[in-house]
């Protein structure tokens, strides 16, 4: 009895064998297959298949730039079959000039039918875009299809190695339409999704100047653009941004918002920098005089910086004088040294009121005069007029 169920699990375990084998060796060229990663070892990685043959793909397929392989053993990724070659079956999640060459003519249809990226080499500017080959097989890339952005310089391209989608397939292979603009476009809605699971407002996050305007710098934050507006890169005033910040130097900064609708991120180096105004109270105090720099003059007066984030404001009217028609600009010039007596302190506004005052030499040298001489019967006229008006 023992005999007869052994040797039927025998044939049951031969049937599953030779069918999985069979299984695995009609798979055609383009076909794809979502299976498991059961080893990587050097430039291969190994994949899980049913069958006697072993499941091979090229490991720099799963790396990122820099090299870093991007996924595990255990990882489950779909992949496309190309060729069998000595026993093993050669899959890949792209396809390349030269397997497209392996795999035949069939596997560029199979591409454009299953929406498989291919690679290709832009070998030259034609009328209308730009003339690929992938292979041995010539394509066409619209100029509206290159790249996110169209830029003005078609040499940025030519003699590249790129991705690819081909978006018509006809006349046997003699008439093939490729889009690498479709493939950013994925790639570039795949960095969104991702970043919407780990960005939020308020978050700290590093980037890299990747342009700087007269408004502000475009900063590249894991592969996607936020703005850093020139407001926000300190609590002083910047006048000039390229001598704050520079292309290619990282920063540090503070999302301010998110709108993914519109994919817009707008952030902030100076959150990150302490706030004057919280310790105003602890730092001024109104009728007390200090000495700032002119940091800007308008019609209506000027303003003065007492340390980097905390400027006031000297009205016009305390600038006039005697002169109803006197300009602020005709007294005061931007970075010019001044010393203001606080009128007031509005914290809740981050407002200062300012006037102009006596220096404290000034104060140092009145008081002298305005000191009483005791062994001296000599008249001071200054002494006396400085006393008059302190009277008034």
């Amino acid at each position: 009895m023992d005999n007869i169920n052994s040797e039927e699990n025998n044939n049951e375990f031969a049937e599953l064998l030779n069918r999985s084998f069979t299984e695995t060796e009609s798979l055609t060229p383009g076909q794809q297959i979502e299976t498991d990663i059961v080893s990587i070892a050097g430039d291969t990685v190994f994949l899980e298949l049913n069958g006697k043959t072993e499941g091979v793909l090229d490991r720099a397929e799963l790396a990122d730039k820099d090299g870093n392989i991007q996924v595990e053993v255990g990882d489950r990724i779909k992949v496309f079959f190309l060729y069998a070659k000595s026993g093993e079956m050669h899959f890949t999640t792209r396809i390349s000039g030269d397997k497209a060459g392996e795999a035949g003519n069939a596997v560029l249809q199979t591409a454009y039918e299953s929406a498989i990226p291919v690679e290709g080499f832009v070998e030259k500017e034609i009328k209308g875009g730009f003339d690929i080959r992938i292979g041995d097989v010539r394509a066409f890339c619209p100029w509206s299809q290159m790249g996110l952005k169209r830029v003005e310089n078609a040499a940025e391209w030519i003699g590249k190695n790129l991705t690819f989608k081909i978006t018509e397939f006809s006349e046997n292979g003699r008439n093939i339409l490729v889009s690498n603009r479709a493939v950013l476009e994925e790639e570039h809605n795949k960095k969104i999704d991702e970043l919407k699971k780990t960005l939020r407002e308020d978050m700290v996050v590093k980037g890299t100047v990747k342009e700087i305007r007269d408004f502000g710098a475009f900063v590249d934050i894991d592969g996607i653009q936020a703005l850093l507006p020139v407001s926000e890169i300190s609590r002083e005033r910047v006048e000039d941004i390229n001598s704050v910040l520079k292309v290619g130097s990282g920063i540090e900064a503070s999302i301010l918002s998110i709108d993914w609708k519109r994919e817009r991120i707008s952030l902030s180096m100076k959150a990150l920098l302490a706030d004057p105004w919280d310790e105003i109270e602890a730092k001024y105090s109104k009728g007390s005089k200090y000495t700032g720099t002119v940091a800007r003059i308008t019609s209506f007066g000027a303003f003065v910086t007492l340390e980097p984030g905390l400027d006031g404001l000297v009205h016009i009217s305390e600038l006039r004088g005697d002169s109803s028609d006197s300009n602020p600009a005709d007294k005061l010039k931007p970075g010019q040294s001044i010393t203001v007596l606080i009128k007031d302190i509005d914290k809740g506004k981050k407002r200062l009121s300012l006037k102009p005052a006596s220096t404290i030499q000034e104060d140092e040298t009145v008081k002298k005069y305005m000191e009483p001489e005791v062994d001296s019967d000599t008249y001071n006229p200054f002494a006396a007029l400085l006393k008059d008006r302190k009277k008034k």
